[in-house]
């Protein structure tokens, strides 16, 4: 309950939101490949750098975004894992079981 309040409250301003959707359009499934350096986030975005560090900071802390230093640049990547499992989180109660059906006369149907 505590991980995923932190990483909706991470997203749950606009810049943040922003620019963890530039991650994941920047998103590679192999390790050390994909995401986009602080620099590019910020000028993509319009965000001022200290600005830009902390709302990643925030992120970090809430472990939607990892980090690695290519050379002189550190890298930030969404972690699509930790967003699966607080959409998982979201869901795993979903409608009790029976998706798509109204009162108790109705046969079960399969959530989607």
């Amino acid at each position: 309950m505590k991980s995923a309040i932190e990483a909706l409250s991470a997203l749950a301003q606009e810049t943040r939101l922003s620019i963890f959707r530039a991650l994941v359009r920047a998103h590679s499934p192999k390790e050390g490949e994909g995401g986009l350096a602080a620099g590019d986030i910020g000028a993509a975005l319009d965000v001022p750098p200290a600005t830009l560090s902390f709302h990643l900071k925030e992120m970090s802390h809430a472990g939607l975004v990892t980090s690695r230093r290519d050379g002189r640049s550190i890298i930030y990547k969404a972690d699509l894992s930790a967003m699966r499992g607080l959409t998982e989180f979201l869901l795993e109660d979903c409608c009790g079981g029976v998706c798509g059906t109204v009162g108790t006369r109705q046969r079960k149907k399969e959530c989607a």
